[in-house]
């Protein structure tokens, strides 16, 4: 019967034609075999580890060969080929402080050693960048933050309320402006359009017309706190839409309404009004960052059925 230690040699010298052959996944198989014999020869452990890690890292399996480094290192501490695959690992996994601590640790063996000084060089410079590239996110994050402050205070200025986004099951709802805070606070919608503040000090806001009669819908994404309704359907039925087959969506033929969701109520609004001076209205609830007005056409059949049985609060 052949001892443990010669076991493991053998798996070991198995492994590595596999590895020449480039099969990697049987060179792992081997040389785990040879790691299962659990011989007292350290050095050839340490060997068994290291191949294993090298046949790992050719399969991309970083974290893996990582740890044969580690256990290789453990195992035989002057072990150069370990350090540098180990060094090698950290960089794959972009832990580029751990690869500069690999690397010198491996230079302060043999100081000359190239691909050491390489990877130590490649790290460091990675490093930096990174580092840098965080300094930046930061700045950019604390431009982002005070952006969004002064908007919310230009939003709180106007005692325009905004719906928040529900932090758990119930929806939160800021009633007093008080409550309005940046936790929570989207102001993008779907298309990535935002209310933003243009160089005026002005609100400008992405607004949704929903035709329900046609399940249609139109958006607006810059829509300047101070102009009209009626300015807007006038550019937005210039030409009538190609679903309105019966020419009925003429600006002047058209209500317009919001509606009170927690109250379950409609409220119609002047086409003459700005669009500040509806979303100052006591009753309406800014969601999800973006203004929504339905439309319908006046008297028609379809709009009294609509608004049969619900509580309307018209002009």
């Amino acid at each position: 019967a052949l001892f443990p230690t010669e076991l493991a040699r053998m798996y070991k010298n198995e492994g590595n034609e596999y590895f020449k052959e480039k099969d990697y996944r049987r060179a792992i198989v081997a040389y785990t075999e040879g790691l299962r014999k659990k011989s007292e020869d350290p050095e050839l452990n340490a060997v068994l580890h290291t191949n294993r890690g090298a046949a790992e890292f050719h399969l991309g399996n970083y974290r893996s060969a990582l740890n044969d480094a580690i256990q290789a290192k453990k195992l035989k501490p002057t072990h150069l080929k370990a350090i540098i695959r180990g060094a090698l690992c950290h960089m794959e996994l972009k832990n580029f402080s751990e690869a500069i601590a690999w690397c010198e640790e491996g230079l302060r063996i043999d100081s000359k050693e190239k691909k050491l000084v390489e990877t130590r060089a490649k790290a460091d410079k990675l490093k930096r960048a990174e580092e840098r590239d965080a300094r930046r996110a930061k700045v950019l994050e604390r431009k982002e933050q005070r952006q969004k402050e002064v908007l919310l205070a230009a939003i709180k200025e106007r005692n325009i309320k905004l719906v928040l986004e529900p932090s758990n099951e119930e929806e939160e709802v800021a009633d007093g402006l008080a409550e309005i805070s940046l936790d929570g606070f989207h102001p993008d919608n779907a298309t990535g359009a935002k209310v933003h503040l243009d160089a005026e000090g002005n609100l400008n806001w992405p607004v949704l017309f929903l035709y329900p009669e046609h399940e249609q819908t139109d958006f607006i994404e810059a829509f300047h706190e101070n102009s009209r309704f009626i300015d807007h359907l006038m550019v937005m039925f210039a030409e009538l839409p190609p679903w309105d087959l019966e020419r009925k969506y003429l600006p002047r033929n058209l209500e317009l309404y919001f509606e009170d969701e927690e109250r379950a109520e409609m409220y119609e609004l002047s086409p003459e009004q700005t669009l500040l001076q509806v979303l100052q209205h006591k009753r309406y609830f800014v969601k999800a960052g973006t203004p929504t007005v339905l439309a319908f056409v006046r008297s028609s059949p379809f709009s009294k059925k609509y608004f049969s049985g619900k509580k309307v609060h018209r002009l």
